[in-house]
């Protein structure tokens, strides 16, 4: 551990002197420490945790990245082919008997990330897409990571950078009783594959995501938060079927159960265990914006200008999450395939800490932590386990191969009307 990696970056909207929205993010597994909104004279903090930064290196998967892997593969040894590469990795147990969870036992999550600058800046985004960005500092930031050949079992020296942007909303005015832009945040991911030897090829599994918990009501009441009157959309026609070891067994229709949530309330039809489940969305984000392409195309490349607008062409939003106590919604549109949407189900209050501005006393073990229902985790990833699904060959199958780069975006609009009295 050094002091630098639970040091964070503050970063804020550019072109603006109070700006709205505010991050601060730990090159600690790129850790979206805090989520800052400042709507109609109150300030929130969008997302649980810790007071404390250096807490996020006690506690696990909150509000950070997720790699190698997203989720949960059988351990064991896999074999697979892309495109007629072929590999293997050998999936490490960490979760009860079967699971191999979030990457390993000592995932992207758990581990100090390089903060890139003008004399190290990012080489997987072409000149083009950093043209994009604001020349103002401090309204974005890049992140580094090499994962070298066999961590965790997976083959291949990966190396992984993370944008984090604030993008400032369209000017407009704004009207009473109407809702409002007040800025969003982008996360973009890329990864290349290095091949042991120049001239070959190789592959590995890649499906990153943020493990990022919301609550939009939490700043506001000393007591417990709690999610369930938020109200939830998913643009999902289908959900993970999963074994007793939340395995994937394919998918099962939505309609009709408390899985399909169209401007729906959490706590409506709650199911007794909170959710843990994935989502795949029915549109499918991947044919517009992909999630690979050629390395030879990195040069001319430019993804990052759609993803970054304000307005024009974007993809749909996918999902949306509101408060009307808050009057805060979020809308998030992605290039992956689902999401998982999980309501901090298996948390214990009486271990970890909850922020002061939550109501709790911002320190460890005084018991007045998070309690299950308390957050809303909404983490955009692939299908789980994709790549051992004879179905997704040489398609969405979370696969990459050292010829490819990988490009997976999440973008959040925040979005405010003043609650009625």
């Amino acid at each position: 551990m050094t002091a630098s990696e639970y040091t964070p970056v503050l970063l804020t909207l550019p072109g603006s002197l109070t700006p709205a929205l505010a991050v601060e993010v730990l090159p600690h597994g790129v850790t979206i420490h805090r989520f800052i909104v400042q709507a109609d004279g109150h300030t929130h903090d969008i997302v649980i945790g810790p007071e404390a930064p250096a807490d996020h290196g006690v506690g696990k998967y909150i509000n950070c990245i997720i790699g190698r892997y997203s989720n949960r593969i059988e351990v064991g040894t896999h074999k697979f082919e892309r495109k007629g590469v072929n590999g293997e990795m050998t999936a490490i147990l960490n979760e009860g008997k079967r699971v191999s969870l979030h990457g390993g036992p000592t995932g992207f999550d758990a581990v100090e990330w390089t903060p890139l600058s003008s004399s190290d800046p990012p080489k997987l985004f072409s000149a083009k897409e950093l043209a994009h960005l604001s020349s103002e500092p401090g309204s974005h930031a890049f992140f580094r990571l090499v994962s070298p050949d066999g961590d965790q079992g997976f083959p291949g020296t990966l190396i992984t950078e993370t944008l984090v942007a604030l993008v400032a909303p369209e000017p407009k005015e704004h009207e009473e009783g109407k809702e409002y832009v007040l800025g969003s945040i982008a996360l973009v991911y890329r990864a290349k594959l290095v091949p042991k030897d120049e001239g070959t090829k190789e592959v590995t599994p890649v499906n990153l995501t943020q493990h990022w918990g919301f609550n939009l009501d939490a700043s506001q009441s000393g007591d417990t938060p709690q999610v369930k009157s938020h109200i939830l959309t998913i643009k999902s026609t289908h959900i993970a079927h999963r074994d007793a070891d939340s395995l994937s067994l394919g998918f099962t229709p939505s309609a009709g159960t408390v899985h399909e949530h169209s401007k729906k309330a959490i706590g409506d039809g709650y199911p007794e265990m909170g959710y843990d489940d994935y989502y795949k969305f029915a549109q499918k984000g991947y044919e517009s914006v992909p999630t690979r392409v050629p390395l030879t195309a990195l040069e001319e490349l430019d993804l990052l200008g759609e993803v970054l607008k304000s307005e024009g062409k974007r993809l749909e939003p996918v999902v949306e999450l509101s408060s009307a106590k808050s009057g805060l919604k979020l809308l998030f549109d992605s290039n992956q395939g689902g999401a998982m949407f999980y309501t901090n189900a298996w948390t214990d209050p009486s271990r970890g800490a909850r922020k002061k501005i939550h109501g709790g006393s911002g320190e460890r073990g005084k018991g007045d932590s998070y309690a299950a229902g308390s957050a809303a985790f909404l983490e955009f990833h692939d299908p789980l386990a994709a790549f051992l699904d004879p179905a997704n060959k040489d398609a969405e199958d979370t696969l990459l191969t050292s010829d490819e780069l990988y490009h997976n975006y999440v973008r959040c609009d925040v979005l405010f009307c003043a609650p009625k009295a």
